[in-house]
């Protein structure tokens, strides 16, 4: 059974010998990067490198590919866009996402057949997220740059307020579960566990991974345990003719009873 989450991860659109690593890694979709991963001064060539990186993939159907571009008030943004609208890719994350105009601009450009994942990584952004989730096809969050935004600490204390915010947009707006933001240790896999746990636990349906060492640790973290695995398959076998009982002095109806199935639609 395929996952209900998603774990995509990040490529430099500089390294086109690191597309096919990532597509080999697991992950259901790739983001191949024109933004943060590119300094300014290779910004130019990198458009080349992707679009010449992108025709030597074979074996590219079972994973998702996507571009992030540079934001629309950036110098690269234009170039960047018309480049991508030629390419077969799934669709774009666009950075820095504020208002519905920039995602209309896109869409006009990019055509009907390809998503557009928003990231929401500022203030301004996280005010307006109501008003362009409709008009989307993904939220995810880019809490690194919202961190730098507010001037916030990067913790889950301090952004549960904005998590909760786009887990409520997307809902609201129809959209599967938003994407959640990365964790910026590479190497410690309890961390990206954990916080994985945590973003499930919230509602998030995946998260944004920048190395392909996270996406085990990630996978296991967005994964159901075992003990809410027997605790679902309890429910749903106590509950087959489906009247509302107890099971383990705990009154089951239609709420527990759609909590045990979407367990198991993550196994």
């Amino acid at each position: 059974m395929k996952s209900s989450f998603i774990l995509p991860l990040f490529v430099p659109a500089d390294r086109p010998d690191r597309f096919s690593k990532a597509l080999s890694s697991g992950t259901d979709a790739v983001i191949i990067d024109l933004e943060d991963a590119v300094s300014p001064l290779a910004k130019i060539n990198a458009r080349e490198f992707l679009k010449n990186g992108l025709d030597t993939l074979i074996n590219r159907e079972a994973t998702s590919i996507y571009v992030r571009i540079n934001g629309t008030e950036t110098p690269w943004f234009s170039e960047d866009l018309e480049l991508v609208s030629k390419l077969e890719i799934d669709g774009i994350v666009l950075p820095m996402t504020e208002n519905s105009e920039e995602i209309l601009q896109i869409k006009q450009t990019m055509g009907s057949n390809r998503s557009v994942i928003a990231l929401v990584e500022s203030a301004k952004g996280l005010a307006s997220i109501r008003s362009f989730a409709a008009i989307v096809e993904k939220i995810a969050f880019g809490s690194i740059d919202f961190c730098a935004d507010l001037g916030c600490a990067h913790e889950r204390t301090a952004l549960l307020a904005a998590r909760s915010e786009i887990i409520l947009a997307s809902r609201l707006a129809g959209l599967e579960a938003p994407i959640d933001g990365v964790t910026t240790s590479i190497h410690d896999k309890d961390l990206v566990t954990s916080d994985a746990q945590y973003a499930q636990r919230l509602g998030f349906s995946g998260k944004l991974l920048i190395h392909p060492s996270q996406f085990i640790p990630a996978r296991v973290g967005f994964a159901p345990t075992p003990d809410e695995i027997v605790w679902a398959e309890k429910i749903l076998s106590a509950t087959q003719d489906g009247a509302a009982i107890a099971v383990d002095g705990q009154m089951v109806d239609a709420p527990v009873l759609a909590r045990a199935k979407t367990i198991l639609s993550k196994i």
